[in-house]
């Protein structure tokens, strides 16, 4: 297998990969539904100013949607692996839901809920919750208007906007109140954003919980089910055992992905996560073990990328973007290591290398070869022979 010098602290180490693994395949329905946040692919060629543009390769990125549905996985379309408010604005994100909707026609069995949020509303002193309300079914009429199911995204202009958690219930009622079709509606904690630090009106998780949970219970027939991402497993649990009957708790636990969809007695969650674009023909046969009530094999499947998540969502977890994609570039799904709003500038090459490792150790490095060539080519970038 090839070899590779990769850094390791104050040292270059020889590093030799190993094959990847070839995973189990199975056709969906699975006895979970999983939902992988997709990224976009950045159009590295474009004139463009790259911290301020979000120039898209839509070829690719469409390809690499065909890629995780036929895998048996669904798409959670336009969030914040996708750079949603974080370089890849409303007016881009309709175009990706869009073209997403159309790519889903001719994919049987595709499965696609697109986010919805109000980030076309800049947060600021003079922003009323009753602006927030008008920015959140500005969205969600633009999404239903093009047959799509909505994924309902913290707003940071509500985190900005509210002033107790009154204010976030009537937010929600109201767009709950309006919606087509039943929502999954995402809670992101500030681990992922700091502007939604406080968010449903409190900064102790567990009263935030109340008011979200009042919230659901309140519209149970409008909601699919939740996700929260606040990257803690008892939290997570606590919510679960506490939702409606019907309601689907979607981990969005990058940490603890794997105990959380196999459950225990009192349930179990389903999936909503930015991992499983990076780590998705592992998902795909984990969830075909556990089609065969396999669960010794689901554990064996996962376990190896639980590592790697926890690495490439290491704080700052914001950035963990930066992993995703470098995965997409090693795994050749692009052809370049550039991000929207040049965010591949976010890891260090020591974060990268060790995720190299990481992936190597998971077999999740597709073509190994390949894989080296391309990590040759940027640790050159970086001084490295």
């Amino acid at each position: 297998m090839p070899v590779i010098n990769l850094p390791k602290g104050d040292r270059i180490e020889a590093f030799t990969t190993s094959a990847p693994r070839v995973f189990p395949r199975a056709t969906p329905p699975f006895p979970r539904v999983a939902l992988a946040a997709a990224h976009v692919v950045a159009d590295s060629l474009a004139e463009q100013d790259p911290w301020l543009d979000a120039k898209v390769d839509w070829d690719r990125t469409i390809a690499f949607r065909r890629h995780l549905w036929s895998l048996g996985l669904g798409v959670a379309e336009a969030m914040d692996t996708a750079q949603r408010g974080m370089g890849l604005d409303w007016v881009a994100a309709q175009e990706l839901i869009r073209r997403s909707l159309d790519a889903m026609q001719d994919m049987p069995g595709a499965v696609m809920a697109s986010g919805a949020g109000t980030d076309h509303l800049a947060p600021g002193p003079e922003v009323t919750v009753d602006d927030v309300i008008r920015a959140y079914e500005e969205q969600c009429e633009a999404i239903e208007r093009m047959g799509g199911r909505i994924i309902l995204m913290a707003s940071r202009a509500l985190a900005k906007a509210a002033r107790s958690p009154a204010d976030y219930e009537r937010v929600y009622a109201r767009i709950l109140g309006g919606v087509a079709q039943p929502v999954i509606i995402h809670w992101l904690g500030e681990m992922f954003d700091p502007a939604l630090d406080g968010y449903w009106g409190s900064g102790d998780h567990y009263q935030a919980m109340e008011t979200a949970l009042a919230v659901i219970a309140a519209s149970a027939a409008k909601v699919d089910g939740v996700k929260i991402s606040l990257l803690d497993k008892e939290k997570e649990i606590a919510m679960r055992r506490r939702l409606p009957g019907g309601v689907r708790m979607y981990t969005g636990d990058d940490f603890n992905y794997a105990e959380l969809i196999a459950g225990d007695v009192q349930g179990h969650s389903d999936a909503l996560l930015g991992i499983f674009d990076p780590i998705a023909p592992a998902v795909g046969g984990a969830l075909a073990a556990l089609s065969h009530d396999d669960l010794a094999q689901f554990h064996a499947i996962l376990a190896p990328t639980v590592p790697l998540s926890r690495h490439i969502f290491r704080a700052p977890t914001r950035f963990y973007k930066t992993g995703v994609v470098f995965m997409a570039w090693l795994n050749g799904h692009q052809g370049h290591f550039t991000m929207v709003g040049g965010q591949q500038s976010t890891r260090s090459i020591q974060h990268l290398s060790e995720l190299f490792r990481l992936a190597d150790a998971a077999g999740l490095l597709a073509d190994p070869e390949m894989a080296v060539a391309r990590m040759k080519s940027l640790l050159a970038t970086q001084g490295v022979a």
